[in-house]
């Protein structure tokens, strides 16, 4: 029965969300929400920007159809048996109906924001203003927020603020090249996926199963060639939604006194956007630039640099997310040996292909 409704969260909000695209395709022309070849920027052709409006849509409505579940047929008592086989408990979902009001809240803001920027660049500081707002609101009042192990709600709310920030702009930052952003978004969500389900938790489980299915149908349309690209209105709820995500995956259960290094599960299934956030602000601050001016310095585009096509090197970079992410997912059986390999495997990941970029700029300096 869980299977059959977790396909069914994939499969309908994949068709949801593929048909929203569909749509916001031939929406975007009419309204201006196009995206212009510029020297600063990958692409080389004029491209529809509507992809945002298919993924916040889609992720709304079935947020909206979950909140009802919870309030009409959770707290009544309607579910009958499946209540007690999948350990629902009324009154937590009832809390989880007033956090999903914040969540959706934070997400029409920086999905508002994106629009406008789409349609109006806004200035790289009003979009940071608006992401640290929304990312303390999202930790504050729907509990966002991890504890890190430190009983002092306001540094945690804080520092869970800042996370959220950080992965908000690593999912912008990768959106810069076709299927990037949302293959890796879907991928790492798959991998936080079995984590929930692991530990039990429906809520989020079936949070990032939506999420993913959500990401898949926008993916048929922005995989190499792109014929739609999400748009600041994506790439931030993207990079919220992922954030959201790694926060409220429990991965330490302190009553089973279980190992702790799991807590660190999403700094690797998160290495590559965090590889890519950090190398490209490094380049650019190294050569005097905001490091929140666009170029096409990003890791995607150093590997396209290096003779691969648009595909290959989008599926370079799914390959290397997913082999951490599967070494992520280890850390709940491992013993500290075990957990030091992991993150070595992850460094070692990470140094092949700062060693394949190190030898195209040397290549390209030499030519």
């Amino acid at each position: 029965m869980l299977i059959l409704l977790v396909t069914a969260l994939l499969v309908g909000s994949c068709a949801c969300s593929a048909l929203l695209t569909a749509g916001a395709k031939k929406l975007a022309p009419p309204l201006g929400l196009l995206a212009h070849p510029q020297a600063d920027r990958y692409h080389r052709s004029v491209v529809p920007l509507g992809g945002g409006i298919a993924i916040f849509g889609t992720l709304t409505i079935f947020l909206l159809a979950a909140a009802g579940v919870m309030r009409f047929a959770v707290a009544p008592g309607h579910l009958g048996p499946l209540a007690d086989r999948w350990n629902v408990v009324p009154a937590d979902f009832l809390r989880r109906c007033d956090e999903l009001a914040v969540v959706l809240l934070c997400a029409a803001i920086l999905f508002a924001v994106g629009l406008w920027d789409d349609k109006r660049p806004l200035g790289p500081f009003v979009k940071l203003g608006v992401q640290c707002l929304v990312a303390f609101l999202a930790a504050a009042m729907a509990d966002i927020r991890a504890d890190f192990f430190i009983h002092n709600r306001i540094v945690t709310s804080a520092m869970s603020a800042l996370w959220i920030v950080v992965i908000i702009n690593a999912f912008n930052f990768l959106d810069n090249m076709d299927g990037a952003s949302a293959g890796i978004a879907a991928i790492a969500s798959a991998i936080l996926f079995v984590a929930a389900a692991f530990n039990g938790q429906v809520f989020v489980g079936g949070l990032a199963i939506v999420f993913v299915g959500t990401l898949l149908g926008f993916l048929l349309f922005n995989f190499p060639p792109a014929s739609i690209f999400m748009g600041d209105a994506g790439s931030l709820v993207v990079g919220f939604f992922v954030a959201l995500l790694t926060v409220r995956t429990t991965y330490y259960q302190q009553d089973q006194s279980g190992p702790w290094y799991p807590v660190l599960m999403p700094l690797v299934v998160m290495a590559v956007p965090l590889y890519d956030l950090t190398s490209v602000t490094l380049l650019r601050l190294r050569q005097g630039k905001s490091p929140f001016v666009g170029d096409t310095q990003h890791f995607s585009h150093r590997l396209r640099r290096g003779g691969l096509t648009d595909r290959q090197t989008v599926l370079m970079l799914y390959l290397a997310t997913l082999c951490c992410g599967l070494g992520a997912t280890f850390l709940y059986q491992v013993n500290l040996v075990g957990a030091v390999l992991i993150f070595v495997q992850t460094f070692l990941i990470l140094a092949i292909i700062a060693v394949f970029e190190s030898t195209v700029r040397h290549g390209a300096n030499t030519d």
